[in-house]
């Protein structure tokens, strides 16, 4: 039972800070472009390769760390399904080039992301 109380909890937390950081993200700079969406992404991404890292290479942590950190809250905090409709919504609406953009830099700096969490902490 406890590893759900633990994506459950982690989930909230991650929706929450989402939710918050989108919120910022857009008052302060706004536009049309989804920049709330796109950070959330790019810096998900980097810290999934961050944590996975740890948690996979450097500590022998509890399972319920993983299921707390990576599936709850990293799973509530990354907004795939919102980028989603927002690309489709850009190139629906005839903003064909920032919706191409928009999904080219989200992959292409989501996976750098990844990638430099992972090199970062895999060194010793």
């Amino acid at each position: 039972m406890d590893r759900y109380i633990m994506v459950f909890a982690g989930a909230g937390l991650g929706g929450l800070i989402r939710y918050l950081a989108g919120t910022w993200i857009m008052v302060k700079y706004g536009g049309r472009f989804p920049l709330g969406t796109f950070v959330i992404n790019v810096s998900g991404s980097f810290l999934i390769g961050v944590l996975m890292t740890l948690l996979t290479e450097r500590f022998e942590p509890h399972p319920n760390w993983r299921l707390f950190l990576v599936v709850g809250i990293l799973g509530g905090y990354t907004t795939f399904s919102s980028f989603e409709y927002e690309s489709f919504e850009a190139i629906r609406d005839g903003a064909r080039v920032l919706g191409i953009l928009y999904v080219a830099g989200s992959v292409l700096l989501g996976y750098l992301g990844v990638w430099l969490g992972a090199v970062l902490i895999a060194r010793r």
